[in-house]
């Protein structure tokens, strides 16, 4: 019996008879539901209350999923089970060979109907439908969230395209966030304009969070390295947040260290840091160790300066909640398309091997996917405009590459990856709920970055990206022609040269055969780190 078991039959008395207690209400508790403080839990005594916690090898077997996130969702569900036998909580932990369902059927014959909060995961719904269809689960609404579908509705429209800026403007006046005598604290909804500045090299960013092992982490190692060793990525017990008290300690770290600088820095890309003022919650908030409602509550009541403030709401309170909305009204993609893979502007490629470690000689990808390999985590302007970039100027599959973000990250779950990817980082659903690609040439990762200082390209002078830009423009000219946002590029455009556009065309063709074959583009030696 494992360390867990042992502790989890310790904590409950023996185990087996509060866990079949009567008289309880029994609550299946998905693996991004962890907490008491919201759903069922929230309004009933421990002792009258029953959770069911199901680990589903099955789930994971569905994609190669990074290593650290392996881990970081098992050591927080058992911790999570540990921390509610100890308050008095009837606990059953099942391990599935089956999906969901199979876990669940017997327990709900046994006990009678479970209940669940709604699951936030398109994936985990279907998993559960048949036996909602038959009355052995009753869903209730999901707390976590702080919008509804009316909220939606009456900021953005009921049909698209689709816009975040309107939406947070009617969640912060419903909700009062940031909001004084009826007005945007500050005088302004949104302080973006003001949070796009380069790192200059202070203050200085605050180091990766680290946390106290335990028994429990070490033995979930031990299982992630030998079960499933085969997946990508590096497991790192040291920065892995699994107690109740380890993110307390994350989002105290968050508000002392780093909200006071995160908005005018939240674009910045630099080679000291992978994180800068980042909080690096988002895993735990997606997990509901951290509430959304707290966390924003908290940040907006700061003494932070108000565009660091209003920055990070709008990344909670804003886009956070926007793209879950957008997924739910488009089912998961599929009314664009029936796999759930729209590609506006056509792009099939396959997803080159620099993504998954094989260094391309380009200094800013390498970097970046170094670190999505070693940690779980990259920021968001990573994600975006080195990550997302890159792979759309090569014409790379939004479905491919939405496919490897939701393996390569720890707060990565269908309700989020989809959008940011497959709707922004890629504009695969056009102008669903954004209003232009995001692409740029090197000219913009070297204003926000320091990248670039030990890349053997110049951005400046021979720097493929540039070159991959306005390839990348020419090919979709017909399609970007007329949208208001890219008229000014669009026109310069079409004033390059002819010579210069063959070039441009010849550069990317060069550069996505090198990529696919797994060769560097500066002449290194293949394989050699940059």
């Amino acid at each position: 019996m494992s360390h867990f078991q042992n502790e989890l039959r310790a904590r409950q008395g023996g185990g087996a008879e509060r866990a079949r207690a009567s008289g309880r209400l029994f609550v299946f508790l998905p693996y991004d539901q962890l907490t008491d403080r919201i759903g069922p839990l929230a309004g009933r005594a421990p002792e009258e209350t029953g959770i069911f916690l199901v680990e589903c090898p099955a789930k994971v077997g569905r994609r190669q999923y990074h290593k650290q996130k392996l881990a970081l969702v098992l050591a927080n569900l058992r911790h999570f089970a540990l921390e509610q036998a100890a308050r008095g909580v009837a606990v059953r932990h099942v391990v599935s060979d089956g999906d969901y369902a199979a876990a669940l059927s017997p327990l709900a014959g046994e006990l009678g109907p479970l209940t669940v909060m709604e699951p936030a995961e398109r994936e985990l719904r279907e998993d559960l439908a048949p036996l909602v269809r038959c009355g052995a689960i009753s869903v209730v609404p999901h707390e976590g969230w702080l919008t509804t579908r009316q909220d939606f509705m009456a900021g953005t429209g009921e049909s698209p395209p689709w816009r975040m800026d309107r939406f947070y403007r009617h969640a912060r006046r419903r909700t009062g966030v940031l909001i004084e005598d009826g007005r945007p604290e500050g005088g302004k909804w949104s302080f973006d304009r003001e949070n796009r500045k380069p790192w200059p090299g202070a203050p200085e960013p605050p180091a990766p969070p680290r946390f106290p092992r335990d028994p429990i982490k070490e033995e979930v190692g031990r299982l992630v390295n030998e079960r499933f060793a085969d997946h990508p990525g590096r497991l790192d017990l040291d920065s892995l947040p699994a107690t109740a008290e380890d993110a307390r300690t994350l989002w105290r770290r968050a508000r002392e260290e780093c909200l006071a600088h995160f908005g005018p820095y939240e674009d910045a890309m630099t080679i000291r840091s992978s994180g800068l003022f980042h909080t690096r919650i988002a895993a735990l908030l997606n997990l509901h160790r951290l509430l959304p409602a707290e966390v924003v509550r908290d940040a907006a009541g700061s003494d932070a300066p108000v565009a660091s403030r209003e920055g990070f709401v709008r990344q909670v309170l804003g886009w956070r909640e926007f793209v879950r909305h957008v997924h739910r009204e488009t089912d998961g993609f599929r009314s664009l398309d029936p796999d759930g893979a729209p590609t506006h502007l056509g792009a099939r490629g396959k997803l080159p091997p620099a993504y998954w470690g094989t260094p391309s000689g380009l200094s800013c990808l390498d970097r970046v996917v170094g670190e999505v390999w070693a940690e779980g985590y990259s920021h968001h302007i990573t994600r975006l405009m080195v990550l997302g970039n890159l792979a759309t100027l090569l014409d790379v599959s939004p479905r491919e590459l939405t496919d490897w973000f939701w393996v390569a990250f720890t707060d990565a779950y269908d309700w989020v990856v989809e959008p940011n990817v497959l709707g922004m980082a890629t504009y695969g659903a056009g102008d669903l709920m954004t209003t232009k690609p995001y692409v740029s040439g090197a000219p913009y990762i070297d204003r926000m970055s320091d990248y670039c200082g030990d890349c053997a390209f110049d951005p400046k002078k021979n720097c493929p990206v540039t070159r991959l830009y306005w390839a990348f423009l020419a090919r979709h000219e017909e399609t970007l022609a007329e949208n208001p946002r890219m008229r000014p590029v669009m026109s310069s455009l079409r004033r390059r040269a002819r010579g210069k556009r063959a070039e441009d065309r010849e550069i990317f063709e060069q550069t996505r055969r090198l990529l696919l074959a797994g060769r560097r583009l500066d002449g290194g030696k293949d394989g050699e780190e940059p």
